[in-house]
């Protein structure tokens, strides 16, 4: 297979993972018990925290996918009290308690839990890192000696490159973040793209100034809805995504990368299962 299509195999896989981060109760769990108020205050907390005490703005910048002013409610502050490594240790330890819980205890203690840790953690410690903010933050961490706590810390290593990546292919094709929220919305069938949950609680008219910039490009027609000319940019940032994705997986030989896929395959069946219900 391509590289960029081995890259959009892997995001596919990895995914379901890192979404017990975002999705489960456990990392809720236990960024709350460190004194962390809200979601998006442990959130910003924790996946900031290997950028070190940086400002709101650097925060900003390499999350790019937030409006502006939402770093600063949560950042230099929500770190006041928490030191940042402390709301990431937590972070990670309420993630990886959530792959344990819904993977079981069998699974997640397999063989094919470390040998796909291994060669995750290949992957993941062996691209450059110019250019790669967040992943670069990642690479400064210790890598964990656990199989599924390095498994789900080489996985968001992963997505951080990845999403490094597809902030340089947005900004190739002028999208601004809310811009790439909406024209996902668009993309996934969502229609008013407004009531996406990632915008819905913008103010009208910051989300009617965004459409309308949309509608002069050519990028949405009167209606609201994806033109050709949209899904021809939505289809170039994902192709750029998948090709700027790959180096990691360049570390791999091909019947290692098969060999991940395969070991992968039902963790990832397992943990897409459990976001459908």
């Amino acid at each position: 297979m391509s590289a960029a299509h081995a890259a959009r195999r892997m995001f596919g896989l990895t995914e379901p993972i890192c979404l017990a981060t975002y999705l489960a109760d456990e990392p809720n769990e236990e960024l709350a018990a460190l004194g962390h108020r809200t979601y998006w205050d442990g959130y910003f907390a924790s996946r900031a925290a290997p950028l070190g005490r940086v400002p709101a703005e650097v925060v900003h910048a390499a999350f790019y996918s937030f409006a502006d002013g939402e770093a600063a409610r949560h950042i230099p502050s929500a770190w006041a009290t928490v030191p940042p490594e402390e709301s990431f240790a937590a972070w990670r330890r309420g993630s990886v308690a959530a792959l344990r819980r819904i993977l079981g205890a069998e699974l997640s203690g397999s063989p094919g839990v470390t040998r796909a840790a291994d060669l995750l953690t290949t992957a993941a410690t062996s691209a450059p890192t110019e250019g790669r903010v967040m992943y670069a933050g990642m690479r400064t961490l210790e890598v964990p000696g656990g199989p599924l706590t390095r498994l789900w810390q080489s996985a968001t290593t992963l997505r951080e490159h990845r999403g490094d990546g597809h902030v340089t292919a947005l900004l190739a094709e002028r999208v601004g973040s809310t811009e790439a929220h909406l024209l996902s919305a668009l993309d996934m069938g969502i229609h008013p793209p407004e009531t996406f949950g990632r915008v819905h609680h913008l103010p009208a008219a910051r989300l009617a100034d965004v459409m309308s910039g949309l509608r002069r490009r050519g990028l949405v027609d009167d209606d609201g809805r994806l033109t050709d000319a949209g899904r021809d940019v939505k289809a170039r940032v994902e192709a750029l995504t998948d090709e700027l994705a790959a180096p990691p997986y360049a570390a791999l030989s091909d019947a290692e990368l098969d060999e991940l896929v395969a070991e992968l395959e039902p963790l990832s069946a397992v943990m897409s299962a459990a976001w459908s219900q």
